[in-house]
C-alpha cells in the first residue's frame, strides 16, 4: 500500500488533468476493478469514455482512463478503497448537467459515475421526507411524492435531468429558491464515503444534530469531501393556487429597482426572475410563452398559497411594480398560462442554442439593488469583446445568468467569452457579491476565485479539504485555486490574454 503523499497547505496534488496514467498502473487498477463490479459497469475503450470527457461546461475537455458504473453503496465503497491504495484521483459524476466543469475528468484519474444509484429508498409523507440515491432526477422526487399532495421545492432549470447528488454538490437553486431556499436548506442528512472508503453520515432526520455543522460544509463542496450515496430531503405541501405576474419595463435599471422594490416592501414571492429583451425574443421564438417583446426586460414575479393569500400578494405586488415604473402587468388566469409563463423561462438555454452555435453561461450573484446598473455594464462587454449576451436572473436573490454568444469554430472567440465572463464575476465582486451562485466553481470560475478570496481564506480552504481527503485525490484541481496558481493569474490578467487552461482541449 502507497503511504498518502503530504498534502501541503496551497497546494494540490494531481492538478495537472492531462498527464496520461501509466499502462501499467491503468492494468492493474482495471484488473482490481473486476473484483468489485461486472466486467459491463467498467469503461476503457475510447468510445465508451467519450461520453464522459466533460459536463454541461463543453469547453474543457479530457478523457479520463477509466469510468465505473456501481449499483450498490458497498461497490462505492470498495472502489474509493483501491482508489486510494493505488494513488488514483477520483471524480464523481452525477448527470453531468453542471454547468463549471466540476465533472471534467483527469487522465490519470477514473470517473465514479453515480447514475446507477438511482432509487427512490422511502418516501415518508407523515415526517414529509424522502430518502433518495444520488442518481435519482430533482423532478422525479416530486412525482413519487405527488400522490401525498406534497414536493421537493429546489427545482433547477435541469430539473427533469440533473440528479439530486450533482444538486448537493453544486448546491443548487432553480426559479424558487428566494421563498424556498437552496437545496442546503431542503437537505436534512447526507450519507457519503470518504476517500478511504469509511461511511459517514452528516446531518440528521431530527430538528438538529449534535457537533459542528458539517451538513452545511458538503453542501456545495463540489465532490471534494466526499462521495454521497444516500440523501434525505425535505418535502413541502403543493400550495392549493399559485398565479404569476409578468410585469413588462421599458428600461433595465428600473427593473432591478423593482426588485429592490419589492423585497423592501416585505414581499417574498414564490419566484422572481428577470430576463432582458433578447433573452424574451429568443424563447418567444422557441416556446411561444407569451412574452412582451417590446420590453427592454420582464420580470416575472410569482405567488402561491391559499387563494386568499395570492389574491392579497399579488394585490401588493402589483402596487411596488406599477410604483416602480412597469409599463404593463399580466397576471396568469389558468394553471396552464401560469406554466407557459414559466416554460419561456426553464427554457432559456436551450432557446440561446437555437440563435447561436454555442453559449457560454455565467453564474456569479450582485446585490438586488445593483441589477440595472450590471446590465447596462454587460452591455458595454458587448462591445469590447465583439460577443452579444443575453440576460436571465433570478433576480431575487441577485444570481445572475448571462449566456454569452459565441462561435467555436471561429478560432478565440471561445477565449474572449472566457474572458468577458471573467469581467462579469470580477464586476460581482467589486459590486459587493460573489463570482458564483449555484453552478459552482469547478474549472470555469477558478481563476476567479482568486480575485475573491485572499492566500488566508484560499489556505484554509485546503486545510477543510484535507482534513476530509488527505491524500488529495477527491476531484483534485477544482473550485480552490492554489497559491502559485493565483501569483500566475495576477500577472496574465494584466495583460487579459492567457488562456485559463491551456493544457486541456477546446471544443
Amino acid at each position: 500500500m502507497n503511504a498518502p503523499r503530504e498534502l501541503h497547505l496551497g497546494e494540490l496534488r494531481f492538478a495537472d488533468f492531462t498527464q496520461p496514467m501509466p499502462a501499467s498502473k491503468r492494468a492493474a487498477l482495471i484488473q482490481s476493478l473486476q473484483d468489485i463490479l461486472p466486467a459491463q459497469d467498467i469503461l476503457t475503450t475510447d468510445e465508451a469514455l467519450r461520453p464522459y470527457e466533460c459536463d454541461g461546461l463543453a469547453g474543457y475537455r479530457q478523457m479520463p482512463s477509466v469510468v465505473v458504473l456501481p449499483t450498490q453503496e458497498s461497490q462505492v465503497v470498495e472502489i474509493l478503497k483501491l482508489a486510494h491504495r493505488l494513488d488514483v484521483p477520483v471524480v464523481a459524476r452525477g448527470a453531468g448537467t453542471g454547468l463549471s466543469g466540476g465533472a471534467t475528468p483527469h487522465r490519470g484519474g477514473l470517473i465514479l459515475s453515480l447514475a446507477r444509484l438511482n432509487t427512490i429508498v422511502s418516501i415518508d409523507p407523515v415526517a414529509r421526507t424522502a430518502r433518495v440515491r444520488p442518481g435519482v432526477r430533482n423532478a422525479a422526487i416530486s412525482d413519487a411524492a405527488a400522490p401525498y399532495g406534497l414536493y421537493y421545492a429546489p427545482d433547477p432549470s435541469s430539473q427533469i435531468a440533473c440528479s439530486i447528488g450533482g444538486n448537493v454538490a453544486e448546491n443548487s437553486g432553480g426559479v424558487h429558491c428566494l421563498k424556498y431556499g437552496l437545496t442546503v436548506h431542503n437537505v436534512l442528512r447526507i450519507r457519503g464515503v470518504t476517500i478511504e472508503g469509511e461511511i459517514v453520515e452528516f446531518g440528521s432526520e431530527a430538528l438538529d444534530a449534535p457537533g459542528l455543522d458539517l451538513l452545511s460544509l458538503v453542501i456545495g463542496s463540489e465532490g471534494m469531501l466526499s462521495v454521497v450515496t444516500e440523501v434525505t430531503v425535505k418535502l413541502i405541501p403543493k400550495p392549493q393556487l399559485a398565479r404569476v405576474i409578468m410585469a413588462s419595463f421599458d428600461n433595465v435599471e428600473k427593473s432591478g429597482q423593482a426588485v429592490a422594490n419589492l423585497i423592501a416592501a416585505g414581499i417574498i414571492p414564490a419566484g422572481l426572475e428577470m430576463m432582458d429583451q433578447k433573452m424574451t425574443r429568443a424563447v418567444e421564438e422557441f416556446v411561444h410563452a407569451g412574452y412582451d417583446l417590446q420590453a427592454k426586460a420582464i420580470l416575472l414575479c410569482e405567488s402561491d398559497g391559499t387563494p386568499e393569500e395570492v389574491e392579497e400578494e399579488i394585490g401588493r405586488m402589483k402596487t411596488v411594480l406599477s410604483d416602480s415604473g412597469a409599463t404593463d402587468l399580466k397576471v396568469s388566469e389558468t394553471e396552464e398560462q401560469r406554466l407557459r409563463f414559466w416554460s419561456g423561462r426553464k427554457n432559456a438555454f436551450p432557446a440561446a442554442g437555437r440563435v447561436a452555435a454555442d453559449y457560454y453561461c455565467m453564474d456569479g450573484t450582485i446585490p438586488r439593488a445593483k441589477l440595472g446598473e450590471m446590465l447596462n455594464r454587460i452591455a458595454e462587454m458587448e462591445i469590447k469583446y465583439g460577443l452579444a449576451c443575453m440576460n436571465v436572473f433570478h433576480a431575487g436573490d441577485g444570481n445572475l445568468h448571462p449566456l454569452i454568444l459565441f462561435d467555436a469554430s471561429k478560432p478565440g472567440e471561445f477565449h474572449q467569452a472566457e474572458l468577458f465572463g471573467a469581467e462579469i464575476l470580477e464586476s460581482c465582486v467589486e459590486y459587493g457579491g460573489t463570482v458564483t451562485g449555484e453552478h459552482g466553481v469547478g474549472l470555469e470560475k477558478i481563476n476567479s476565485m482568486c480575485v475573491q478570496f485572499s492566500p488566508q481564506e484560499r489556505i484554509a480552504f485546503f486545510a477543510v479539504k484535507r482534513g476530509f481527503d488527505p491524500a488529495g485525490l477527491l476531484n483534485p484541481g477544482k473550485a480552490i485555486p492554489t497559491l502559485s496558481r493565483c501569483a500566475e493569474y495576477g500577472k496574465m490578467h494584466v495583460h487579459r490574454g492567457a488562456l485559463k487552461f491551456p493544457e486541456l482541449p477546446r471544443f
